[in-house]
């Protein structure tokens, strides 16, 4: 049977036939292969700015790889758009990671050397994730934490040594995930490890080749847009094409961490009116069963946790407060309801008792039609709608005296309108008539 396949255009065919003459060994080190490329020839009209290339060079401390793939899920922007370099203005990004890299062994190790080294031609930025551990501790019995690649087999280099020679000449260097931003489970009390956050390990004084001092975006996991929203937006600034992204006292973006969970959660309508829920599946409000939200600086609520998607308050579970630095301990025990909720709560209470039911008056007759009040009678085939009692109706009536204070109600009064010969029409209004032709 003879093939009904259209013959392949001429560009088609001449980028194929570059393919085949040129094959591309993608278990090589990529950082030596980029310093063969041309940068930004395969973005051809796009706003590129000085910068064309980034190299991303992922550290993991004691870490359960949870960042990893939260970022894997990001869509606003994808790490396919940073990789492919589909955002105008943002270099293009080469990641190189212990787990998606394609290249191992030596050829992956070759990237990590040449960025020590300061050879790659090119800015990058340190990414760690998980908390960074006290290697001296492990070293006292001949042992390690963390480890990737090796100098003298079977000696490996430890995470924390690769930081060391790499941050000071990054361009940035970004901790994910609250082990790596405030030093999360492993730091918790007892700590064997000694393990602690990237900015403790290096420093206050700490500021990476372009001036920055770390940035920390934190969560257990984190949002992955949160992430990859912040690396686009410091790649901008990177690339002179942008600002410098707002960042708060603690290195977070200040634009993601500003509010508190409460403020965005789609339960804080009843901590207003001060309805809470008694167990787990209840729709009110959380923080009488353990949720730490009113204090806690995360914006899981409002931008959901992949593609807007979930949350943990939106979808049942309360905050234990994995964003913070405090956490865990100062967030012990979980799932227990919060101290401070015995003074706000009641509070909330107080208030709540005395606004539901004015709340609910202006609800009953606003779920009214006009025409109801005038035939007495609403025509629903559900069930019984009840007349509001003379009590209701009387503050009713004073309500809407002071809604429409200093108002027009809906609809015009009698004597406003004059007719006169047919296709014309007057409105008395500041003791004149003015006359309007309707075929004008």
């Amino acid at each position: 049977m003879e093939s009904s396949l259209l013959p392949r255009a001429p560009l088609e065919q001449e980028h194929a036939d570059e393919v085949v003459d040129a094959p591309i060994d993608f278990m090589t080190s990529s950082a030596e292969r980029e310093l063969t490329r041309l940068p930004g020839s395969e973005r051809e009209g796009a706003l590129l700015g000085p910068v064309k290339v980034v190299h991303a060079f992922w550290l993991a401390g004691m870490s359960c790889d949870g960042c990893t793939v939260a970022v894997t899920g990001a869509t606003s922007p994808s790490v396919e758009d940073l990789l492919i370099g589909r955002l105008p203005g943002v270099p293009r990004v080469v990641l190189h990671h212990p787990v998606t890299s394609v290249e191992h062994g030596h050829a992956f190790m070759r990237n990590y050397e040449m960025a020590a080294n300061g050879e790659l031609n090119a800015p990058y930025v340190v990414i760690f994730e998980g908390s960074v551990p006290d290697e001296s501790r492990a070293a006292e019995t001949g042992g390690y934490w963390c480890a990737m690649g090796s100098e003298t087999v079977p000696k490996p280099i430890p995470t924390t040594t690769w930081l060391t020679r790499m941050a000071p000449g990054a361009a940035a260097v970004i901790a994910i995930g609250t082990c790596a931003t405030w030093g999360g489970i492993p730091a918790a009390y007892g700590n064997p490890t000694g393990s602690m956050s990237v900015m403790d390990f290096l420093g206050k004084d700490y500021l990476s080749a372009l001036g920055l001092p770390v940035i920390n975006v934190p969560g257990c996991s984190p949002i992955g847009d949160n992430f990859t929203e912040t690396v686009a937006a410091t790649l901008l600034f990177l690339n002179g094409l942008g600002p410098l992204p707002e960042f708060d006292e603690l290195g977070r973006p200040a634009w993601l961490f500003g509010q508190t969970v409460h403020q965005g959660c789609v339960r804080a309508g009843f901590y207003e009116e001060g309805t809470f829920a008694e167990r787990y599946g209840d729709p009110e409000c959380l923080v009488e069963i353990g949720c730490w939200g009113p204090v806690v600086q995360c914006n899981i609520t409002s931008r959901g946790a992949i593609n807007h998607v979930g949350g943990c308050m939106n979808t049942g579970g309360v905050c234990i407060g994995c964003t913070m630095p405090g956490f865990p301990d100062r967030f012990a025990p979980f799932y227990k309801r919060p101290p401070g909720t015995i003074v706000s709560s009641t509070t909330s209470r107080s208030v709540g008792s005395f606004i539901r039911p004015l709340r609910r008056i202006t609800m009953q007759f606003n779920n009214r039609e006009v025409l109801w009040d005038k035939t007495k009678k609403v025509p629903s085939g559900w069930g019984h709608v009840a007349e509001p009692g003379p009590v209701k109706k009387g503050m009713h009536y004073f309500y809407e005296k002071w809604q429409f204070l200093n108002a027009e109600k809906p609809g015009r009064k009698r004597g406003t309108e004059i007719p006169l010969d047919e296709g014309e029409f007057a409105s008395a209004g500041a003791g004149k008539i003015v006359p309007i032709d309707l075929e004008r």
